[in-house]
């Protein structure tokens, strides 16, 4: 009895040892299982970090590549004409120096010059006191001493005179160089932004909008400057600043890229004037034979009906015997552009494109005009034109038939 219950108790201990060793492995196992899950998570994560760091680090080269030139660019480029106008302001002070040394120096040369004709004309004297026989030989020499000495007493009278004159030119001159350097360093920044992005400038109102004047026609290049002047003028602005370049920066030959920074009117007031010019415009547009007043729009569009524009003092119906400065100014401009092959007019929110087939204006609003800036689109009349036709038909004109009429 004995001997079995030992066997009864080696059985039972042999089967709860089983049943440890069972659950210590399946505990083993599980802990396993966890720590293959875990690891597989932080290799998940770790290729997620891996993929976000390479897209910070494209992001980042882009930025180098792309933006910091561009800024560096700029930024160098203010900062080269601002140190040129203070190189030559160091210049204009530097040869003022100079000539007020060189003026003091012939204020002496003068005085010494008069000292000496004083004593020459004391010795003339005591000369001809002491002896008249042979004495016209000496006084012919005395004669032709004193004459240099006047003519260059008179000589560096001249000199005084125009060195004088040359220093109050310097004068203006570095005035006008310091009234430029202050407008540049203080306002040119602050103008250029407010006529791109229509907001109200905060050192006055110099500056309210912006035009471009580009062609690739050289034999029309004047012509077209000076009815884009006269039509700027007409518009009751006046240009402030001018620039020109070529269209890859200053190389010979290429088409001048002329950009004029104009004040005189808000955008607001061009926009209404220049709507009403371009309707005005496409009044006059043949159909049938019949002058009806209907403009084309854009494709898918329809049509415009424009409305002419009747005066103050004329009957409607009647049309004055001449069209307002603006109206004729504006005429004039298009059809200087519909003699070009290629070429782009803006007037503040005006902005007209002649290409080999077609002339079209628009009147733009400030976000327009900021958004075409962007693009660079202003000095391509084909990229130009693709851009205009998607505005809407309120602000678009297309006056090629116009342009083909007698």
């Amino acid at each position: 009895m004995t001997t079995v219950i030992l066997v009864v108790m080696c059985v039972v201990v042999g089967a709860l040892e089983l049943y440890a060793g069972k659950q210590s492995r399946d505990q083993s196992n599980a802990f396993s299982r966890r720590i293959d899950e875990l690891n597989e998570q932080v290799t998940k994560q770790n290729n997620v970090l891996v993929t976000v760091g390479e897209q910070l680090t494209a992001e980042l080269s882009r930025v180098k590549q792309d933006v910091l030139p561009a800024l560096d660019t700029r930024l160098r480029q203010n900062t080269g004409q601002v140190e040129e106008l203070a190189g030559l302001v160091h210049q204009a002070d530097d040869f003022l120096r100079t000539q007020a040394g060189r003026l003091r120096d012939l204020e002496q040369q003068r005085i010494t010059l008069a000292a000496l004709r004083r004593k020459l004309t004391e010795v003339e004297t005591s000369v001809r006191a002491v002896t008249r026989a042979g004495g016209d030989e000496v006084e012919g020499k005395v004669d032709t001493a004193l004459d240099r000495l006047a003519g260059l007493e008179r000589g560096g009278e001249e000199i005084l005179a125009l060195q004088r004159t040359l220093t109050r030119t310097l004068e203006d001159v570095e005035d006008v160089v310091a009234e430029l350097l202050q407008f540049t360093e203080g306002e040119l920044d602050d103008t250029v932004t407010a006529a791109l992005t229509g907001r109200p400038r905060a050192h006055g109102d110099a500056v309210t909008a912006t035009g471009r004047l580009w062609t690739r026609d050289d034999q029309l290049d004047d012509i077209l400057g000076e009815m884009y002047e006269r039509c700027v003028r007409a518009s009751r602005l006046n240009v402030r600043f001018r620039t020109a370049e070529g269209s890859d920066g200053p190389v010979p030959g290429s088409p001048e890229r002329r950009r004029y920074f104009l004040g005189g009117q808000a955008a607001e007031d061009l926009a209404g004037s220049f709507s009403a010019l371009l309707i005005s415009t496409g009044a006059d547009l043949p159909r049938n034979g019949l002058r009806n007043g209907l403009q084309e729009g854009p494709p898918g569009g329809g049509t415009r009906r424009g409305l002419a524009r009747v005066e103050p003092g004329v009957p409607p119906g009647v049309e004055p015997a001449r069209p307002p400065e603006d109206e004729a100014a504006l005429k004039a401009l298009l059809r200087t552009l519909s003699e070009c092959s290629g070429a782009v007019a803006q007037i503040g929110p005006l902005m007209a494109v002649r290409t080999r087939e077609e002339l079209l204006c628009a009147v733009l609003t400030a976000a327009q005009s900021l958004e075409l800036e962007s693009d660079e689109v202003f000095w391509d009349p084909a990229a130009a034109t693709v851009r205009l036709r998607r505005l809407p038909s309120h602000q678009l004109w297309d006056l090629t038939g116009w342009a083909a009429a007698p």
